[in-house]
């Protein structure tokens, strides 16, 4: 019996005692991205407020909240007129006792998309928001 129990603990001190090793090799290359032209976009928005209560499915809800939300303006918006963006959305997101996702309440303005085009000098020096923030900060003037 004891030459079965040392055997039992030479051979599980033999497998616990082993070395991984990992290697990996990185490659670095170049990619020739065309440079990013900002596109403005006309919305036409709904004046009427649409509210959808979407129950997730299970395998919804075990992809997380945020993906839960996000699959609840979806199917908002295809229920209501297959609309592209939801402006304003504003969520409520419903638990049971034991934490999980029973409902998700989705309410806001949807909107279809129109007239693309690109974005012309005068709206870039227009915005301030494409501007510089330094630019466009308060002097301070200090007074001693």
């Amino acid at each position: 019996m004891k030459k079965l129990l040392l055997l039992a603990v030479l051979a599980l001190s033999i497998t616990s005692c082993g070395v991984l090793m990992n290697t990996s090799t990185n490659r670095d290359f170049t990619v020739n991205t065309p440079y990013a032209v900002p596109v403005i976009v006309d919305l036409d928005i709904s004046e009427n407020k649409i509210m959808h209560t979407y129950v997730p499915p299970r395998s919804v809800r075990n992809a997380g909240a945020k993906n839960t939300v996000n699959t609840a303006i979806r199917e908002a918006l295809f229920a209501n007129g297959d609309a592209d963006v939801l402006v304003g959305p504003e969520t409520q997101i419903k638990y049971n006792f034991i934490g999980q996702i029973t409902s998700v309440v989705v309410t806001g303005y949807p909107a279809k998309y129109k007239n693309f085009r690109n974005l012309s000098e005068k709206e870039w020096y227009d915005n301030p928001y494409f501007q510089d923030r330094t630019t466009h900060s308060k002097k301070v003037i200090n007074n001693r």
